[in-house]
């Protein structure tokens, strides 16, 4: 098997690729998200009755709004870490990091397909496009010769800074005021 020395520098579609992707991935859920909730939480109460309620409220409560202002914050993330890794030709621990807690994201969504035995928003573009995209990714990083070594510790820090970026996105959106109407309130 030939490698590429690790001069070589993966591609602005390696790099800036992550940013397209999950913009991609995410129009998906930014489309679909607050209606499907809508629809699907009272069946998923009766289906799922050991999940606490807590999380069938804020599911329920979530509002338009406040996801797609934390869709945005999402995407000033997942941009400066497509940044950082074109600016360091792939070599990011930041762009890789990213890259990886992408594509576990994606096997997130075809987990939460499989458990609620249909479509939830974001399991479409995941097997066509998040995950494919993400190993794709990787096997550049790996030929140009800088791609981290990924260990099962390494996995679960990805994961857990894709869930953290979340956390982190959701908490902005909600304490920025909504200035459509008197008073912060408003529906999209």
């Amino acid at each position: 098997m030939t490698h590429a020395s690790s001069d070589e520098r993966p591609g602005p579609a390696v790099t800036l690729g992550l940013l397209a992707a999950w913009a991609l991935h995410d129009a998906e859920e930014l489309a679909l998200l607050p209606g499907w909730l809508r629809r699907n939480v009272p069946v998923l109460r009766e289906r799922f009755p050991r999940v606490p309620d807590a999380v069938w409220r804020r599911a329920e409560s979530l509002e338009a709004r406040e996801f797609t202002v934390a869709v945005g914050v999402m995407a000033a993330i997942v941009a400066a870490a497509s940044a950082a890794g074109h600016a360091t030709g792939g070599r990011s621990a930041g762009y890789q990091a990213a890259l990886n807690g992408f594509g576990l994201h994606g096997l997130v969504h075809l987990a939460q397909a499989a458990a609620v035995r249909g479509y939830t928003p974001g399991s479409a573009t995941s097997p066509v496009l998040v995950v494919p995209f993400t190993l794709w990714a990787r096997g550049r990083l790996r030929r140009a010769g800088v791609l981290r070594p990924t260990r099962p510790r390494d996995l679960a820090v990805g994961l857990g800074l894709a869930g953290a970026a979340t956390v982190v996105s959701h908490a902005v959106a909600r304490r920025l005021p909504d200035r459509r109407l008197p008073g912060g309130r408003g529906d999209f």
